[in-house]
């Protein structure tokens, strides 16, 4: 199971801004480690941002992006305690699934 991502979701009006943080090495398959052998690609390939079961955002990434990347985006329509949930799925099978209320 991979490290939980954090969530912080924040209502302005009726619009939430949405950042998160995901966990993940983000390896490109281009740097070596300390033996010198090439250290394998390991990525996020698709992302799913949904609010209250419906999906609002759904993307596809590539190992281009930085370790840890962090994602920010905003919502319209939202309201106080409405349900954000985004996942993950990588290039080696592993998924990651995190909850957030809006405050």
């Amino acid at each position: 199971m991979a490290d939980p991502m954090k969530i912080r979701a924040t209502l302005k009006g009726d619009v939430a801004d949405v950042r998160v943080l995901m966990a993940h090495p983000m390896e490109t398959g281009q740097r070596k480690d300390n033996a010198g052998k090439i250290i394998p690609v390991h990525f996020i390939q698709e992302m799913s941002v949904k609010v209250n079961g419906k999906t609002v955002i759904e993307g596809q990434i590539s190992q281009a992006i930085s370790r840890n990347p962090v994602f920010s985006f905003r919502v319209k329509g939202a309201k106080a305690g409405d349900k954000v949930e985004i996942s993950w799925l990588d290039n080696k099978g592993d998924k990651n699934l995190t909850e957030a209320a809006i405050a």
